[in-house]
């Protein structure tokens, strides 16, 4: 089969849905997904979204993502991040987005590791899925988008050293070649390489491997993020994630003998490596996680979906402590773009988790993701926009009679490619112990 339209994209989380939504109403725009369009790891974020929430806020928003990072974060991109914060803010709300408000009416704030002070906003702890759910709801009723679900990109299509769409494979196996003069990476991390993760199965890093194929520059993609707190569990599958809003409101940690070990509030990457340290100390599997320095009504208010997963695995998180683990969580590592999310091959993009602008460093400062996402798609969207006319359709030299496809290994492939760099970096004393 074949399809020609303006743009593709591969990824229907906040960086595909919004980049689409920032596109002209006269370009057609095919969107593609690996399983449903709920079904990404946007859905799944808890905590928030930050905001600059004033000019006095600039350098202490600055100082806490670049020392999160550990000072390797690229300043440019966080600037262009932090300064574009209210207009995302602004444009999320025009969508509907319900934020938590005070009784003035203002934006609320909570605050969460690592942040020096309260600025991030909020929908209760299911942040992500109000946003998410707003813009493919915007994304649905556009007429010039279309979205194709259960829809794998298994391939770049690449004509003189430019891109000119994807080779897409649906659930029964049939083969697609969508033919476009913009192409957009939005697939997100990569959870599904590993045991323990709070990412969803089918994010197994396609992007990475079709990008290597194609000798599309990738960055620091052994820089991985471990959440410190997710909820143990002996059953198999994604590990439920216990936002880190809940210790910006109060919850502390304990080790098996009901004893503070960590303050809670350093970055995640130390208090992860804290809590491998101590469960090895103790000889356990787990630590365990107090909220109840919290008030009850802040707890059904503020993390009802926390509360209520906790009760249906037998927990009472106003009362008892619960057990937690860390697990795999979030990719700051991927494809190489600059300041407009373009990567190193003409017409290409990528945008979210999937790309790698610099913006989180060696580890990524909590609430950012979301704002990152936007804020890049948008400004990937806008160049798209700008350069239209200038990127005339290529007649693609790839035909799907001849193809041979990429390497469907794509778990072996990306984590050969891991461990590559993780050793370039160990060699050059760059390591990092909770990668």
């Amino acid at each position: 089969m074949k399809l020609t339209t303006d743009i593709v994209i591969a990824g229907t989380g906040v960086g595909g849905l919004y980049c689409a939504l920032n596109l002209p109403t006269d370009k057609d725009i095919i969107m593609i997904t690996k399983a449903t369009a709920e079904e990404s790891d946007s859905f799944l974020a808890q905590g928030g979204i930050c905001m600059l929430k004033n000019d006095d806020d600039y350098d202490s928003y600055f100082e806490d993502t670049m020392k999160a990072g550990h000072y390797e974060n690229n300043k440019e991109s966080v600037d262009i991040m932090i300064r574009s914060s209210r207009d995302i803010i602004s444009d999320l709300i025009g969508y509907g987005v319900d934020f938590k408000r005070d009784e003035d009416g203002a934006l609320a704030f909570t605050k969460e590791g690592a942040h020096s002070t309260p600025r991030i906003c909020f929908h209760e702890d299911e942040t992500g899925k109000e946003i998410t759910s707003r813009l493919l709801r915007a994304v649905q009723s556009r007429n010039n988008i279309k979205i194709i679900e259960n829809c794998r990109m298994i391939d770049l299509i690449e004509t003189d050293g430019r891109c000119a769409g994807i080779v897409a494979q649906n659930e029964n196996g049939t083969l697609t070649e969508i033919d476009a003069r913009f192409t957009v990476l939005a697939t997100g991390g990569v959870g599904g390489l590993f045991r323990n993760s709070t990412n969803y199965p089918h994010l197994t890093a396609d992007a990475l491997a079709v990008a290597m194929k194609h000798g599309v520059e990738l960055e620091n993609i052994d820089y991985i993020q471990i959440h410190p707190t997710t909820l143990f569990s002996h059953k198999p599958g994604r590990r439920f994630l216990i936002s880190e809003s809940v210790r910006g409101e109060g919850a502390v940690l304990f080790n098996s003998h009901m004893e503070r070990f960590v303050d809670e509030l350093q970055p995640r990457d130390v208090v992860a490596d804290a809590i491998m340290r101590q469960m090895k100390k103790d000889g356990k599997p787990y630590v365990w996680l107090s909220m109840k320095p919290i008030p009850k009504e802040v707890i059904l208010s503020h993390f009802p979906n926390i509360y209520r997963r906790c009760r249906e695995e037998g927990y009472d998180v106003t009362r008892e402590c619960i057990p937690v683990v860390p697990a795999q969580h979030y990719f700051m590592g991927g494809i190489k773009v600059n300041r407009y999310s373009k990567t190193t091959m003409d017409a290409l993009y990528a945008v979210g988790e999937t790309a790698c602008n610099g913006v989180h460093g060696r580890n990524r400062l909590a609430s950012n993701s979301l704002l990152e996402s936007l804020v890049f798609a948008k400004r990937a969207a806008v160049k798209m926009a700008e350069t239209f006319n200038s990127h005339e359709r290529l007649s693609p030299s790839v035909r799907l009679s001849a193809y041979k496809g990429c390497d469907k290994d794509y778990k072996k492939t990306v984590l050969k490619e891991i461990e590559r760099m993780k050793k370039y970096h160990e060699q050059h004393n760059n390591e990092n112990e909770c990668r």
